[in-house]
């Protein structure tokens, strides 16, 4: 990356060339190492581009040592210098933010102890540190589903459940080709949107890949799933909107476990939202409104599932 990216945003910014600064009066450069405020805390990161946006420069950081997901575009007032002592600011900074943390959680131990959902039993930590059944009510990620989408999910309860039947594999079009027209939307809506929202969605994948088997299938269809995903084939590449909705039912539960600061946690939720909203809008094409009539009784006899 070099730096003609700066000198190519003079002319092509959203103010004509006269209002916007001179290109050499950027203070941080492409490939620049930098620390970068993102909430309360200050971290290391590095800058990849820098361009002209309504009058004032704005950078284009990757936070080093953190997922691409989480690269973004900050204004100068967010960034420093990689000097020594804005390096002691950040330690200084982030000790302050561990004791108030640490402070915090004493005096409020045991309130969250009586809201914990937690059964009880031994606690085991999985590999991010957070303990498995310790999950409370303020930890969950609110996902607000659009109403026509739970309808949707009510019908394919009934379908499945009630009249006992599938929706016909293999579906079109599929999650990957869902993902990918999100992807397509969004790049042409918001332009440079597309590297993080492309993490995002790499995401949402991996999670229906893993959790489809596990816990997005009704009892009746996991024979057709045994059937359909044959030599490592990924559902991801069968199924459709159908499932991948309902994984967003159980995203919040999910996501719990996931040590993830709270203001990056509350631009996923909103970022969570829009994908939901974009399959709202595309709900007469993407969902089916019957599925496949043939019975799936199988000699066990009719029975709701969970």
């Amino acid at each position: 990356m070099g730096n003609s990216s700066k000198d190519d945003s003079a002319s092509s910014g959203d103010a004509s060339a006269g209002d916007v600064p001179p290109s050499n009066s950027s203070l941080y450069s492409d490939g620049e190492k930098v620390l970068a405020y993102h909430g309360p805390r200050i971290y290391e990161a590095k800058v990849q581009k820098a361009e002209i946006r309504k009058r004032e420069w704005k950078y284009f950081v990757h936070y080093l040592g953190w997922n691409k997901n989480w690269d973004e575009w900050v204004g100068e007032e967010r960034l420093m210098k990689h000097t020594e002592e804005n390096v002691m600011k950040q330690q200084t900074v982030d000790k302050k933010q561990s004791t108030d943390k640490n402070v915090k959680s004493g005096r409020s131990s045991q309130t969250k102890a009586k809201s914990s959902t937690v059964s009880k039993g031994k606690k085991r930590k999985n590999d991010s540190g957070v303990e498995k059944g310790s999950v409370t009510v303020e930890k969950l990620v609110k996902i607000q589903i659009p109403a026509t989408l739970k309808k949707q999910l009510v019908d394919d309860w009934d379908f499945v459940a009630e009249q006992e039947k599938l929706v016909k594999l293999p579906r079109s079009p599929t999650v990957d080709e869902i993902l990918t027209k999100y992807l397509e939307y969004k790049s042409k809506k918001d332009g440079m949107a597309a590297d993080s929202i492309g993490e995002i969605l790499k995401g949402i994948r991996c999670y229906f890949d893993k959790a489809l088997p596990m816990m997005l299938l009704y009892k009746k269809e996991r024979k057709q799933y045994s059937e359909a995903i044959v030599d490592n084939v990924s559902p991801s590449t069968i199924y459709g909107a159908e499932h991948l909705l309902r994984l967003f039912v159980k995203l919040p539960e999910l996501l719990a476990y996931v040590n993830i600061e709270e203001e990056t946690m509350n631009r996923l939720q909103l970022k969570l939202l829009d994908f939901l909203k974009f399959l709202q809008k595309n709900q007469s094409t993407f969902f089916l409104s019957a599925y496949d009539a043939p019975k799936i009784s199988e000699g066990k006899g009719k029975g709701k599932d969970e």
